[in-house]
């Protein structure tokens, strides 16, 4: 059964609505990079279905889809946005300042931030966290200081890696693939340098310093497009690119996946969280559309169909695992009954 939530938002909605020239009849989506493929495979299959309109959807990279997304109500506004981490509470404040209020936040699964390489490599690739984030990060300890990234090679980090240029690929600031990736990657990895384990520095050190990205060359920033790193990486047999698992999955037949501290990344390994680099996705939804928008209800029953959602869905064989059964069955209910998030603090 349809759900329709008409709050006093949705009433003003409804009423600009009414006296606009012409009414948009697509549902409109913003938001993660990594989302992005997922949500335009339940776009596509929504139109099948239904014979409505395909929902628009556009890649902005999280933090861009939240700007969008919390510019307010009304049909020039953006309905759903998706993420690769959950909004922050200075994006929650900025909804709430521009009338988005009614916001249901929707978990659809979980995804592996890879590293991943052409197949064509002549390497072996198996870099430790703290190889990979000495490779990366803005500073780094040599010999005994902590100072400006010097290496150039990954040799240079330790001889039994292979003697090339570090080259890596990797998503720009706006994306919330890059904040995910310093949370549980570039910091995972600072800890585990003898610099920092043996100098008892506690977490608040490690968020200021080991936060920043080189910014000298062998760390290159792609756009909100992981497509154009995933050519980038077929066309260059020592470059590593970094994005979700589903890139990998979806490319197999050209890119291997990187392992990370002895693990490859997999849909085993992502969802038993044995692989350390692993992240929930989302979505969030404008509540004040719902019943306005014109099949924007009814989209959003689509995504959270067990054909999309549930273990052997069109959404896992893109590559994003699975919640588990109820985890899943939850928010399924709560998000097609419109319910509202607490406020984020």
């Amino acid at each position: 059964m349809t759900f329709t939530k008409l709050s006093v938002s949705a009433l003003a909605l409804a009423a600009v609505s009414a006296t606009a020239a012409t009414a948009r009849d697509e549902v409109r989506v913003v938001g993660s990079s990594t989302v992005f493929p997922y949500t335009q495979a339940v776009a596509e299959q929504f139109a099948n279905n239904t014979g409505a309109p395909s929902p628009i959807v556009e890649s902005t990279g999280t933090g861009g889809g939240m700007q969008i997304f919390c510019g307010g109500i009304g049909e020039a506004h953006a309905d759903l946005t998706g993420a690769s981490r959950a909004m922050t509470a200075g994006e929650y404040e900025l909804c709430v300042q521009n009338g988005v209020t009614d916001i249901t936040e929707a978990l659809i699964g979980y995804d592996g931030l890879s590293m991943a390489v052409s197949n064509t490599t002549t390497h072996d690739w198996d870099l430790t966290l703290g190889q990979m984030y000495q490779a990366l990060a803005a500073m780094v300890p040599v010999d005994g200081e902590w100072v400006a990234n010097p290496y150039s090679r990954w040799s240079e980090i330790d001889a039994s890696l292979p003697d090339v240029e570090i080259v890596v690929i990797g998503p720009p600031p706006t994306s919330g693939t890059r904040d995910a990736w310093v949370e549980l990657a570039m910091h995972a990895g600072c800890e585990e340098l003898d610099y920092v384990a043996d100098g008892g520095f506690d977490g608040d050190w490690v968020n200021e310093n080991c936060s920043r990205m080189r910014t000298d060359g062998p760390f290159i920033e792609a756009g909100e497009n992981d497509n154009l790193i995933v050519q980038r990486l077929q066309s260059d047999a020592n470059a590593l690119g970094i994005f979700g698992y589903s890139y990998v999955y979806e490319n197999l037949d050209t890119l291997d996946g990187v392992a990370l501290n002895g693990v490859e990344p997999s849909f085993e390994t992502v969802a038993d969280r044995t692989y350390p680099v692993a992240r929930p996705l989302y979505f969030y939804i404008k509540n004040a559309h719902r019943g306005v928008i014109p099949n924007l209800q009814e989209f959003i029953e689509e995504y959270m169909s067990e054909d999309a959602l549930a273990p052997g869905g069109y959404l896992s064989e893109r590559g994003m695992v699975p919640l588990v059964d109820d985890v899943r069955a939850a928010t399924q209910a709560a998000v097609i009954a419109g319910e509202n998030m607490p406020a984020k603090q």
